[in-house]
């Protein structure tokens, strides 16, 4: 008995109904190069989001920049990052906002900064 495979049931396709891959990492090298190696990644959460006509996802970020040289640092990315043109593939920045600042002098300089991006899916 001789039996031929269908070689086209083997070829990937892409199915819109299977969700797309989440931009975290882009994103995430973005933010941390507007921190200027300085910042220390302390927690990062994604949740979907739509609207009635837009699809996405919201990130908050919460970065620690210790010392002298880092909280400014964490100055300029807090200046920065509300204007910031993101290169996000398949996705535009809508809004980056800075929700949160911790500045504290004791033991060391310490400088807390949280920040949430919304996402949109690029049609």
């Amino acid at each position: 008995m001789h039996c031929e495979q269908d070689q086209t049931r083997f070829t990937r396709r892409a199915d819109p109904l299977l969700p797309r891959r989440s931009p975290w990492l882009a994103l995430l090298s973005q933010v941390m190069a507007l921190a200027q190696g300085q910042g220390q990644l302390l927690r990062h959460a994604e949740r979907g989001w739509t609207s009635a006509t837009f699809t996405g996802s919201r990130h908050v970020i919460e970065m620690e920049f210790t010392g002298s040289e880092a909280i400014a640092a964490g100055e300029h990315y807090i200046r920065t990052l509300p204007d910031h043109e993101f290169a996000v593939p398949g996705h535009l920045v809508a809004d980056a906002t800075i929700i949160e600042t911790d500045h504290t002098q004791l033991p060391q300089p310490r400088l807390t900064i949280t920040a949430e991006l919304l996402l949109v899916e690029d049609a």
